[in-house]
């Protein structure tokens, strides 16, 4: 079993992911930036019977980053397994971004990755193994109205995860993504019952999926079943996006 890193992981999709790599057997260092978040999803960890620790960091800050994946290192050991899951929504037509908005979106879900992703790297390379999942999205796929910034944002990590295996598989590092489609978390629940009734009507599978098929999405990328899978984007979408 290995050492992972899930970033954003206090809630919705990152606990998920988190909550199914301990029950797999993994020691799974929690990120958010809010403390009192990443030790609620601990608490559930320690609860099922898993090894945890709670990391509060913003994941576009560098020092910030570079102390909290050195303390990581010293609590269980260097991360093996690194989800880039840290991210925020936010919707407005393009005539009405701000440009601060345009670089935080860019700054958590770019920015973020890169910096987390170069904290973790090197260590695995030293050893020859390791696993990056970034999570990105199906509107990074095929775009979205009034998402210019948050589709770009995503479009970038998959490019990013497609170019970073291209140079570290051949190391004994494997890098792939996850796009979600909709997936029942709170920013999906809080939306209109007229748009999640048309929203299902539109999925062969007429369902939302869940933040627990994420984990599982995830899960089998870190596994040996998944050896295969070298900078791909893995959709779970409900039939969403087929590519």
């Amino acid at each position: 079993m290995m050492i992972a890193l899930v970033t954003g992981a206090g809630s919705g999709i990152g606990a998920a992911i988190a909550l199914r790599l301990a029950a797999d057997g993994h020691t799974v260092a929690v990120n958010d930036l809010s403390l009192e978040a990443a030790k609620a999803t601990v608490e559930k960890i320690h609860a099922a019977g898993g090894v945890a620790g709670a990391y509060a960091a913003d994941v576009s800050d560098e020092v910030a980053v570079t102390e909290m994946v050195d303390l990581i290192t010293e609590d269980f050991g260097a991360p093996e397994i690194l989800v880039n899951n840290a991210g925020f929504g936010h919707q407005a037509r393009f005539t009405e971004i701000e440009p601060a908005m345009f670089d935080k979106i860019f700054a958590v879900h770019v920015r973020g990755n890169y910096l987390c992703t170069r904290a973790c790297l090197p260590a695995m390379l030293e050893k020859g193994q390791g696993h990056i999942v970034n999570i990105a999205s199906q509107l990074g796929q095929i775009g979205g109205v009034e998402l210019v910034h948050y589709a770009g944002a995503k479009a970038a990590v998959i490019g990013m995860t497609k170019s970073l295996a291209r140079e570290v598989s051949t190391q004994g590092v494997r890098v792939n993504a996850v796009a979600p489609g909709p997936i029942n978390t709170p920013l999906v629940e809080a939306l209109s019952e007229e748009w999640k009734t048309a929203k299902r009507a539109e999925l062969p599978l007429g369902r939302f999926g869940s933040p627990a098929e994420i984990g599982g999405v995830v899960s089998f990328l870190v596994s040996d079943d998944a050896a295969l899978f070298v900078g791909q984007t893995l959709g779970p979408n409900s039939g969403d996006v087929m590519l």
